[in-house]
């Protein structure tokens, strides 16, 4: 039966050919639901399309359909994605990455796949608390993937989680046959040790992602009721000019007259009435108008920490932040582009004549000025 040594804690350097983005079947739109299985929960972020042109055995479905050819559609639902891809899914949904690296003529193999991995109680468990991704040993990323974590036996299995930099962390390799009882009670005990330490840090980044989204809604408030407030001492201040234009003959009341003026609306009103009162008070009002249903306001930090706000039309281009920024001319800038974090979101050359609307950044985000 299989051989467990425990629980593997060991890091692992990814190949720099891994991180490249999406793979090549979502390069071209391919959904990644598979062959007709059902479809688990999948981030917003993810286009789920039906291909136009096919293509001419993409990696991921080789490995799909060779297995389903053997063993049919009852299986864990594998990701048809990258393995990148995969291990930012697992990040996002805070759960571990189950991978299966698949050996079709090993002669363990059809025992494992036919009595374990695809028996219900796997089946069901593996859906319900990881994402699962398979490849073929052979070839392509699964040959990669064999090459770092060397199996000595098949049928392989890993348990891995995100780590810092460009490593992943392997809590459990499983290897050789197993019973699908077995297979879950490993599963369960890894999770179980290495849960608290992971939920610990999912909860400690949540906390962060809340006080900076309530930091930035108080900023944005603000900011706009600030802009109000300008936006009419302006118009006060061009009405103002008008009317010297319109009557150059009246004369400004002196100072007399202007005191009497409000010593006798203080008597009437039974209070003391300063004209700065009255228009820091006009100014309040203004504030609390409802705000511009087409204003978009942006909050742009800088690798050095700084940040800058501007509040945009929700029409203009992405282009008008670029242009924002290299007006502030903020030392150390070379070239750039502006990303967002959740979800992260690149808005580079191709995205420079959509809209704001269009861009999803109305009405309001927060974007990163990264180093290119």
């Amino acid at each position: 039966m299989a051989c467990y040594n425990g629980i593997v804690r060991r890091m692992v350097s990814l190949p720099r050919n891994l991180f490249g983005g999406f793979s090549r079947v979502m390069g071209h739109g391919i959904d990644f639901r598979g062959h007709g299985r059902r479809n688990p929960t999948i981030p917003p972020s993810f286009q789920l399309q039906t291909p136009e042109d096919p293509i001419s055995n993409p990696e991921e479905y080789n490995f799909l359909s060779t297995f389903e050819q053997q063993y049919g559609c009852l299986h864990p639902f594998f990701y048809a994605c990258s393995f990148m891809e995969a291990l930012k899914l697992a990040e996002n949904e805070h759960k571990f990455l189950f991978l299966y690296l698949h050996s079709p003529e090993h002669p363990f193999t059809r025992s494992f796949c036919r009595e374990t991995l695809c028996s219900e109680l796997a089946v069901q468990y593996l859906d319900a608390n990881f994402v699962c991704w398979g490849a073929l040993a052979d070839r392509g990323e699964g040959l990669q993937m064999a090459s770092m974590l060397r199996p000595a036996s098949f049928p392989f299995c890993a348990l891995i989680a995100p780590a810092a930099g460009e490593s992943i962390a392997v809590l459990q390799q499983i290897e050789g046959p197993i019973s699908p009882a077995e297979l879950v009670e490993i599963l369960q005990r890894t999770v179980e040790e290495q849960g608290l330490a992971f939920g610990s840090l999912r909860a400690k980044e949540e906390e962060k992602i809340r006080a900076d989204r309530q930091l930035r809604e108080e900023q944005d408030a603000a900011y706009l009721a600030a802009l109000r407030i300008d936006q009419e001492k302006e118009k006060l201040k061009s009405l103002s000019s008008k009317e010297r234009v319109q009557k150059p003959a009246e004369a400004t009341p002196n100072k007399a007259n202007n005191d009497k003026f409000w010593n006798n609306s203080a008597v009437k009103q039974g209070k003391v009435i300063k004209p700065s009162t009255t228009r820091e008070t006009q100014h309040k009002e203004v504030a609390n108008r409802v705000k511009d249903p087409q204003a978009t306001q942006i909050l742009i930090r800088f690798p050095n920490g700084e940040r800058r706000e501007k509040s945009f039309s929700s029409a203009e281009k992405v282009q008008s932040i670029y242009r924002f920024i290299d007006s502030l001319g903020v030392p150390g800038i070379g070239n750039y582009r502006l990303v967002s974090s959740f979800p992260r979101k690149a808005f580079g050359v191709d995205q420079m004549g959509q809209t704001l609307k269009d861009a999803g950044l109305h009405p309001r985000a927060t974007l990163f000025l990264e180093p290119l």
